[in-house]
């Protein structure tokens, strides 16, 4: 009789076939696990959000915030200036947590990062955009976006008084159907002016100002297989189907049934090759 000192080739090899095996078959489950809990961290970010605006709003008799600069700025990065009390400069709720690299640093130089996995950038007043906060660490970055019509622009800035422009814009909270309307969206960029018929991004994760198709483009990022998140002016949070996004009441006088909606004869060839295989709506 000889005692058995350890395995045998043939048995450590088959140990570790089975361990491989379970691996094949756990790691897609553990992705998913994975992916299912950044989509939620996401939403989490997008309710402390809602608290925000619902704070600012209750304050300010239901309005948003401004939103334009002046005459010769057209930006709506003032949310983030209006918000500050609240966020305190917390780049983390700024971002949805899998987009979190900023396209440029201070300084306005590229960083090499861009796509849907990127932030909208690292910007403060040094860089000449007015009213925008300046943080400890230098600027602000982020990767949502406010609904370019949920602000309230003065009278006399550029869109306040733009005949073609003025009557869209919400102002206020206090509007019918809030459920359906956009607030803030993970996005490419802190604002957007979508209308019905912007053209969808022709790849997955072309960045903001890549097309020149509308601005839809800013909020269609396939963060989340499919979809994205977004809060609605009831305050609500959830996870939105990319080609939904054509189909909510983006503006006072937008159409819900415009030529990307099912409702307006869109056609499953119609949209980008990437885009096929997602819900229709």
């Amino acid at each position: 009789m000889h005692k058995r000192d350890g395995f045998t080739l043939i048995e450590l090899l088959v140990v570790i076939a089975i361990i491989a095996l379970l691996m094949a078959i756990l790691m897609p489950a553990l992705n998913r696990v994975k992916k299912q809990a950044l989509m939620v961290a996401c939403q989490s970010n997008l309710h402390q959000w809602s608290l925000f605006f619902s704070m600012y709003t209750d304050e300010n008799s239901g309005s948003f915030p401004q939103g334009n600069n002046g005459l010769q700025d057209g930006s709506d990065n003032r949310w983030v200036k209006a918000l500050r009390p609240y966020h305190k400069d917390n780049c983390e709720l700024l971002c949805c947590p899998i987009a979190t690299k900023p396209v440029q640093d201070i300084y306005g130089q590229p960083t090499g990062h861009r796509g849907k996995y990127a932030a909208w950038g690292v910007f403060s007043s040094d860089l000449g955009w007015a009213g925008w906060p300046t943080s400890e660490e230098g600027g602000l970055y982020g990767s949502y976006g406010i609904n370019g019509w949920a602000i309230n622009p003065e009278p006399e800035s550029v869109r306040g008084s733009d005949p073609a422009l003025k009557g869209k814009f919400w102002r206020t909270k206090n509007v019918i159907g809030q459920n359906n309307i956009p607030l803030l969206l993970g996005a490419s960029r802190y604002n957007g002016l979508a209308e019905s018929t912007d053209q969808p991004p022709a790849y997955d994760g072309m960045w903001w100002d890549e097309g020149s198709g509308g601005r839809m483009i800013r909020y269609c990022m396939n963060r989340h297989d499919g979809f994205v998140n977004g809060l609605f002016m009831d305050w609500t949070v959830r996870k939105i189907g990319l080609k939904e996004l054509w189909t909510f009441r983006w503006h006072r006088e937008y159409n819900t049934s415009g030529p990307w909606t099912k409702a307006g004869s869109v056609m499953a060839e119609d949209w980008p090759q990437w885009m096929r295989n997602f819900k229709d709506y």
